[in-house]
């Protein structure tokens, strides 16, 4: 079997999380991508090894470096994030296609790296309105951060045409059919 590569990408808010776990929760041959961060955990419930790697910027540079990530970026100062290629050969060993969760730049390396072996999706929300409440819905947001979040929906918006599909989720129900739709016909 050939593994294949899903990847969402999308602003803050737009539901990409929400539709990578339902692809997971029905899929038994998709796995989790889990990428490597600096940040600090949010909160007990996170988890290294099952949320995030969490690295220290010293370790996270050492592995550029070496070059163990399929991609990797410094989303703000000090904030990097990535792809490990072990976290790939882990998915492949266990007969896995694999699903990632990235930001938009994330997404467009990881589609260039991958070629025709990955479908990449832009999730999109129906209005900048509507992912603006959502943000404000999730209650962790600042003033000052939401505003910081809004700027930087705009600017990743703009990346929404070099995805191969753009989803619009305006009803959730709709969304996760035509994601699972949009899985099954790519295995075929």
């Amino acid at each position: 079997m050939k593994q294949k590569f899903f990847i969402f990408s999308a602003p803050s808010g737009s539901g990409k999380t929400t539709i990578v776990k339902h692809l997971l929760s029905k899929y038994q041959n998709l796995g989790f991508s889990i990428s490597a961060c600096t940040r600090d955990r949010r909160g007990r419930n996170e988890m290294h090894g099952k949320d995030y790697y969490f690295l220290s910027i010293e370790d996270f540079k050492q592995r550029i470096d070496n070059d163990e990530f399929v991609e990797w970026e410094e989303v703000y100062p000090g904030g990097y994030y990535g792809t490990l290629k072990s976290e790939i050969e882990r998915l492949w060993s266990e007969g896995k296609h694999v699903v990632f969760d990235v930001d938009v730049k994330g997404g467009l390396k990881l589609k260039k790296y991958f070629g025709e072996d990955a479908l990449a999706v832009f999730v999109k929300a129906p209005s900048e309105e509507a992912i603006k409440e959502r943000l404000i819905a999730r209650g962790t947001e600042t003033e000052d951060s939401l505003s910081k979040r809004l700027y930087k929906i705009k600017f990743e918006m703009s990346f929404q045409n070099q995805f191969d599909i753009i989803l619009v989720n305006d009803d959730l129900t709709t969304t996760l059919q035509r994601a699972e739709e949009l899985f099954e016909d790519f295995l075929k």
